[in-house]
């Protein structure tokens, strides 16, 4: 009779949540062993679904996120057993850096490239709220001390950083477009065109370059699937969602409703 730990790391098995799913078991193998809690790092979406995967799979094990705010795209989750009757915190702090808005404008991509230049694992960094001169970063109590000490420069942007709080970021208000298309087949390169207003040939060119993700992991052929409930996401164009696939019209076309968010 095979185990929970072997049915999950053989359905992970060569894809692109292969490692995340062995150190989500191991956690979650330490939380019931000790009978207390384990915290992972920060996972994107598709983490966010093995571990919820995971916890299902063990009797006695909960499963909680947290990323700091209210929506927030990348989060941690804690493995609770049930005996366990503490309240641990998910120690996730979030530092403001701010230049001067006037002489340099700055992406995500700059501020996720300079923490990078800074030897940072992405896994210990949540969401990157940037706005006009100044950028949010969540991340671990224990990595803040970090960025206050070493974060001085992002592209050719002098930075001043300082400890913020979590109650000072607001609720994620996502904005949402309702697209009803038709579309040659359910490849995923005409959903894409679809969702995003472009072309089929800048879709395939996106997948290429592996800009788009379905379901947070990335395409490897235009010529794969999509169904109902599936997401695409575009790196820089935000996310759309398969909400209803309705049929063949008579022109042998496929009728497709989606929810872009903006």
């Amino acid at each position: 009779m095979t185990t929970a730990r072997e049915r999950i790391l053989r359905y992970y098995k060569g894809t692109e949540g292969e490692a995340v799913s062995v150190q989500l078991v191991d956690l979650a193998e330490q939380a019931m062993r000790t009978q207390k809690f384990r915290l992972t790092p920060f996972l994107d979406p598709y983490g966010v679904e093995i571990a919820e995967t995971v916890a299902a799979s063990y009797d006695g094990l909960t499963v909680q996120y947290d990323g700091g705010y209210q929506g927030a795209e990348r989060q941690r989750a804690m493995f609770t057993h049930d005996a366990f009757g503490g309240r641990p915190s998910f120690d996730i702090a979030v530092i403001k850096a701010e230049w001067k808005s006037d002489f340099c404008y700055l992406t995500h991509r700059d501020v996720l490239g300079a923490l990078m230049g800074l030897g940072i694992e992405r896994d210990t960094l949540g969401d990157i709220l940037v706005a006009s001169g100044t950028a949010r970063i969540l991340t671990t109590k224990q990595m803040a001390d970090y960025l206050l000490s070493n974060l001085t420069q992002i592209g050719a942007a002098a930075v001043h950083c300082e400890a913020d709080e979590l109650s000072a970021i607001a609720p994620r208000e996502e904005r949402t477009k309702e697209i009803t298309a038709t579309v040659a087949s359910l490849r995923v390169d005409s959903i894409a065109a679809a969702g995003f207003g472009m072309s089929r040939s800048r879709a395939a060119a996106d997948i290429e370059a592996d800009k788009l993700k379905l379901n947070w992991q990335s395409v490897k052929n235009a010529s794969v699937t999509v169904g109902e409930g599936d997401i695409l996401s575009l790196r820089g164009r935000g996310r759309v969602e398969v909400v209803e696939v309705r049929g063949k019209t008579k022109k042998g076309r496929v009728g497709i409703s989606l929810k872009r968010y903006i």
